[in-house]
């Protein structure tokens, strides 16, 4: 199973960085590709989403997620929903979890985790260093535009 992690230490208070990144509707504004969040409704003891994302091709691709596993101020996932839909060629599963916490004495940084476990299907499994590699760059993309968007360096 791909797994693979980043962390980054981001010029903003932790509690204004948990308000953006745990909030689905926010996701636009830092998530790599994704254009808009639609249909954002809670569900039991988590919340449901749509992504609506741009491929590299340009094309737009649709993506529902379920966000649980909260705990409060200090971490968030979100798994993707695979099953029926043009993912499940690929991949079995796909979660994203985010770690927040205060780096160090200055209560004005954050050290953001993220993290990205996808599970691949079938002969897509043979593709692993190149999803481990893809998923990397995406979680990179992640830091730099929530860096931005918490109005750290351009």
């Amino acid at each position: 199973m791909p797994r693979i992690g980043r962390k980054r230490v981001i010029a903003s208070a932790s509690d204004r960085t948990w308000d953006l990144i745990s909030d689905p509707h926010h996701l636009a504004r830092w998530w790599p590709l994704a254009q808009r969040v639609e249909d954002v409704r809670e569900e039991g003891e988590g919340l449901r989403w749509t992504l609506a994302l741009r491929s590299e091709r340009g094309t737009q691709v649709r993506a529902d997620y379920t966000g649980g596993e909260i705990e409060p101020g200090h971490r968030f996932a979100w798994d993707q929903q695979v099953e029926g839909t043009p993912f499940e060629r690929i991949l079995r599963s796909a979660r994203v979890e985010i770690g927040v916490m205060s780096a160090g004495d200055d209560d004005d940084k954050t050290l953001v985790s993220l993290t990205s476990h996808e599970r691949l299907r079938g002969l897509s499994r043979l593709g692993s260093p190149m999803m481990r590699a893809a998923a990397g760059r995406r979680l990179d993309e992640a830091l730099e535009n929530l860096d931005h968007a918490l109005g750290g360096p351009a």
